[in-house]
């Protein structure tokens, strides 16, 4: 009978990788929370209908890649694929939404797409994500890309580009369409891939996104959503940028930059590095008002960003796990049952450590305190059982060890 397997695409997380994940939430929670963030914690599963409304049927997530089935009354949940629509529905379904107050939230947890698994992406992955509800202004969106530029330097990450875009609004981006549809008839249809050829009929923003050399050659002439904002979208974009360039954060204007998916208005932006071989998108987000009132919601305006966290995992590299204060190895089985007291009491005193359970050859012992990168070793056998001491070994510098009263030391911890 073959083995049980993980699934292709999900990925087990042993300490010294699982540490990124929890540096890296540790790091967002404490910059997020100064910018007046609140954790919120969402399901994985949701109904299906959710991710059609708001991403939209004619995307490739909705279409191509989430993780969709029904339950035993037949109803269809899918896997979250991505982390604002659920968001928004907790928003929404919660019905404390006021006029003129902002809610401000940050989630980490999986999502799940069905995608080719590759080098910093898996079908099982993980997102760091902030929303803001409430705030219509440019300053809202210019705030979360300096939150999410100081949380990036938290990480230690610093060459990083950040992209910059104005997708207009739902007054001056009907236009703009129009402007690429027309710009597309000029072309041969049949150069273009057969996801651009259906995009151009669905959504033609998109085409400007594709990777397909030959797509990119076509569209590099293609119209500019900048020339064709409206007068509330210029200043509004304007004001993004002040306050980015007020701040020092560089940045650069890229005009063919898109999102995914279809909720997005006004500001988008990206976060790319060159660190793990090409250019990779390490994290990105924009505006996405009209999204909450699309979901029977409030008149809501809304903006957000994703981090991937298997990305940025990798940009941090081989992280060291703090060591443990102690390994208490035992050395005679009689010593065993005292040894665990003995440690339970550092462990009160709020020292990190483990114990050897049972006895064993002082150089065994020595090998596994050495395995455990503890700072202190601590030895108890028969003599120091019957005499109520402890023999201690610095692990670091000289190693030299003494034997102390076991309560003495305890008290001066």
């Amino acid at each position: 009978m073959a083995k049980v397997q993980k699934i292709k695409g999900f990925a087990d997380l042993f300490p010294e990788e699982a540490a990124k994940y929890t540096f890296m939430e540790s790091c967002a929670r404490e910059v997020f929370s100064r910018y007046g963030f609140g954790e919120l914690r969402t399901p994985i599963l949701e109904k299906t209908e959710l991710f059609q409304k708001s991403i939209g049927e004619d995307t490739d997530v909705v279409g191509k890649e989430m993780f969709t089935f029904p339950d035993r009354k037949d109803r269809s949940l899918t896997m979250r694929p991505e982390a604002t629509a659920g968001v928004v529905r907790a928003f929404i379904e919660s019905k404390t939404h006021q006029p003129g107050l902002i809610s401000k939230f940050f989630t980490f947890g999986p999502m799940f797409r069905y995608e080719r698994p590759q080098k910093g992406r898996q079908r099982q992955f993980h997102q760091i994500n902030a929303e803001v509800f409430g705030a219509p202004e440019g300053q809202a969106d210019a705030e979360l890309i300096l939150m999410l530029t100081s949380f990036l330097n938290r990480i230690g990450l610093k060459s990083l580009t950040v992209e910059l875009n104005s997708l207009g609004c739902h007054e001056c981006r009907p236009a703009y369409k129009q402007a690429l549809v027309d710009y597309y008839k000029s072309k041969d249809k049949a150069n273009f891939c057969e996801d651009c050829r259906r995009r151009m009929e669905t959504n033609p923003l998109r085409v400007l996104d594709c990777k397909v050399p030959t797509c990119k050659e076509l569209v590099k002439d293609a119209p500019l959503i900048t020339d064709h904002l409206c007068a509330d979208c210029e200043t509004h974009f304007a004001d993004v940028r002040t306050i980015l360039d007020g701040a020092g954060v560089t940045y650069t204007l890229n005009p063919r930059l898109v999102r995914g998916l279809d909720y997005y208005v006004r500001t988008c932006f990206e976060v790319t590095s060159l660190d793990i071989g090409s250019q990779t998108s390490v994290a990105g987000g924009g505006r996405y008002d009209g999204l909450i009132q699309s979901l029977d919601g409030p008149d809501c305006p809304g903006t957000g960003f994703a981090c991937g966290m298997e990305r940025l995992a990798l940009l941090l590299g081989d992280r060291e796990l703090p060591g443990p204060d102690f390994y208490l190895a035992v050395v005679d089985d009689a010593a065993a049952n005292e040894a665990m007291l003995f440690a339970q009491a550092l462990r009160d005193k709020g020292l990190t450590g483990e114990v050897s359970f049972s006895g064993g050859s002082m150089k065994s012992r020595m090998r596994a305190a050495n395995k455990s990168g503890a700072k202190t070793c601590l030895i108890l056998g028969g003599a120091e059982l019957a005499d109520k001491t402890v023999t201690v070994k610095d692990m670091a510098g000289d190693k030299d060890q003494e034997t102390l009263d076991r309560a003495a030391y305890l008290a001066g911890l």
